[in-house]
């Protein structure tokens, strides 16, 4: 699709909003504290927190995807998500976008409109596009 290193790692930031559902998607939980607000926590707890493979729900033996959970078992994280610190020049960015949550936003925003705009056909010259 076109998205340097740097585009990717910021488009997965996006999985700081929402939660997992079984009966949806097999995944079960939320990846931050706060899955209604926008923010770098998705970054700061791939870093700072110790994420372990999850083997049991409710107290039974996890029957579903393979994801990774939190010493809490409340927060999780796809094997997707796990890549982003496992592969040394993703895990770069992780780190930056951890400590700068502004420059997460900022390199959000252009990859989000990329991502938007991908495909679009713009007319030259744009303004025409509205006439």
């Amino acid at each position: 699709m076109g998205f340097n290193d740097r585009e990717m790692v910021a488009l997965a930031g996006a999985h700081a909003l929402g939660r997992c559902h079984t009966d949806a998607s097999g995944y079960w939980g939320p990846w931050t504290n706060a899955e209604t607000t926008f923010s770098n926590e998705y970054f700061r707890l791939l870093v700072e927190e110790e994420w372990k493979l999850k083997k049991t729900h409710n107290g039974k033996k996890w029957t579903g995807p393979e994801q990774y959970e939190d010493k809490t078992g409340n927060l999780m994280m796809l094997p997707s998500d796990i890549a982003l610190i496992k592969d040394p020049a993703f895990a770069e960015i992780v780190k930056i976008y951890a400590k700068d949550e502004e420059a997460f936003f900022k390199d959000f925003g252009k990859a989000f409109a990329k991502l938007l705009e991908l495909g679009v056909p713009f007319p030259k010259p744009w303004w025409k596009f509205w006439a």
